[in-house]
């Protein structure tokens, strides 16, 4: 029998809004891309999480939700952490903005986020054990942060300055002022 997954769908302002695609994680976590209203090809990213069995509210992905997590799994195992992070700093290198049609396609399609780094999946999968995500959510949740931050901003930097931040494992205050846009 096949499970049937919760809806990805939401009301904004009084709209129907309906994702242009779903990408199951794993088998707790959904994630869901919206056209953005920011530019004709930003994207919103939200998902839902599976609790006790019970799926919670959609929810909208924050910096600081991610950068706790891998706070949990440095301080859990600092060396394949800090392998983890040189990883998303090389994503984030050869990441690009959505241009065209073309380019949304491609981002719009699971496999080609998960498969292109299936190896890595599998490099840094204990991780999962420790924190509240797992690799297989972080990895398509930082590529589609990566990807809608240069969307909006070619020249953006956020994101890479809060792993950087965390690959130093740098003060609490440090990451957390990154992670929610506050401090310099």
């Amino acid at each position: 029998m096949k499970k049937v997954l919760p809806s990805m769908e939401f009301n904004r302002g009084g709209r129907h809004v309906i994702p242009l695609a779903v990408f199951p994680a794993n088998s707790h976590f959904l994630i869901g891309i919206y056209q953005g209203s920011l530019s004709k090809h930003d994207i919103l990213i939200k998902y839902r999480q599976k609790n006790n069995e019970k799926w919670s509210l959609i929810r909208t992905p924050k910096h600081i939700h991610w950068a706790v997590d891998i706070m949990i799994k440095m301080h859990s195992d600092p060396k394949t952490t800090r392998l983890f992070l040189d990883f998303l700093l090389n994503i984030w290198e050869n990441t690009s903005g959505i241009e065209n049609n073309s380019d949304r396609k491609k981002i719009l399609n699971i496999k080609n986020l998960l498969e292109s780094n299936s190896k890595d999946i599998s490099r840094y999968h204990k991780l999962s054990n420790q924190g509240e995500y797992s690799i297989n959510f972080l990895i398509l949740l930082a590529r589609l942060l990566m990807v809608q931050e240069k969307t909006n901003l070619k020249t953006a930097y956020m994101f890479k300055k809060l792993l950087e931040k965390l690959r130093k494992n740098e003060n609490i205050f440090s990451i957390v002022s990154t992670a929610t846009h506050n401090g310099k």
